[in-house]
């Protein structure tokens, strides 16, 4: 994997975007490699958390535009499809991760970040889908994740001016949890994981199905899931043990 880093410290993984000299730009053999990493750690029982970050100074500046000049009409479509499908995967994966963005995240960068569970910036951070700029448009899901996260209006504005916003201004308005000191994000990132890899698996696994599900269905399926999934996480033995563990708090 050339263009992405594999660092395994359960139970934690970490993928690293490798194109530094080009600000980590998506092209075709950076979706492989990214696709079969997220693969490695998904399969790996010991990894509970998945943290995605970019090395140098970027996260991710969007796609790799020196492919462009060579797309048409039917490879500019297989572009954007594989690069949506690989987000649609990152999204819908059974294990939680986070996006930990130490610079840059523009254009498909922000959308890998948007198809990340939760989004933490260190305070130099630009976030924008400046696809516009170029007379074209997100293609990797961005217009669709964008308005979920901070709503139509300021989705719109974002991707019709194709302006960059600062990493605070995105915390304000929803698109990232949090915002950091740069010598801070990674001591964050990890304490923030390790507090989520603490918990119960199936609980998290079913959380996110939840959720992700129940941005497209109606409310009332999404709370028969809900119930339905109960079912599922009393059966568990985390969740038997979570119970033990209170009443025995209780008694001490």
């Amino acid at each position: 994997m050339d263009t992405v880093q594999l660092k395994k410290e359960p139970p934690l993984g970490w993928i690293y975007l490798n194109r530094p000299d080009k600000r980590n730009a998506i092209n075709d053999q950076l979706i492989k490699d990214l696709r079969q990493a997220v693969d490695d750690l998904v399969l790996d029982d010991q990894i509970k958390v998945i943290v995605i970050t970019g090395n140098g100074k970027a996260f991710c500046a969007g796609a790799d535009i020196t492919q462009f000049k060579s797309l048409n009409g039917l490879t500019a479509w297989e572009f954007a499809r594989k690069g949506r499908e690989l987000m649609d995967y990152i999204e819908n994966i059974p294990k939680p991760t986070i996006a930990m963005i130490n610079g840059y995240a523009l254009g498909g960068g922000l959308e890998l970040a948007m198809a990340c569970d939760i989004r933490i910036a260190a305070e130099e951070s630009q976030l924008g889908l400046p696809e516009i700029t170029l007379g074209i448009y997100p293609g990797f899901g961005g217009t669709q994740r964008l308005i979920r996260l901070i709503g139509k209006g300021k989705a719109m504005e974002m991707m019709m001016t194709g302006d960059m916003i600062p990493a605070k201004e995105a915390e304000r308005i929803g698109l990232v949890n949090k915002v950091v000191p740069l010598v801070d994000l990674e001591k964050e990132t990890r304490s923030l994981a390790m507090k989520i890899a603490d918990k119960s698996p199936v609980a998290l696994r079913i959380i996110k199905l939840l959720v992700n599900q129940g941005l497209d269905i109606p409310i009332l399926a999404g709370l028969n899931m809900e119930s339905l999934g109960w079912g599922v996480v009393f059966s568990s033995e985390e969740a038997k043990r979570g119970i033990d563990a209170f009443f025995e708090r209780k008694k001490s």
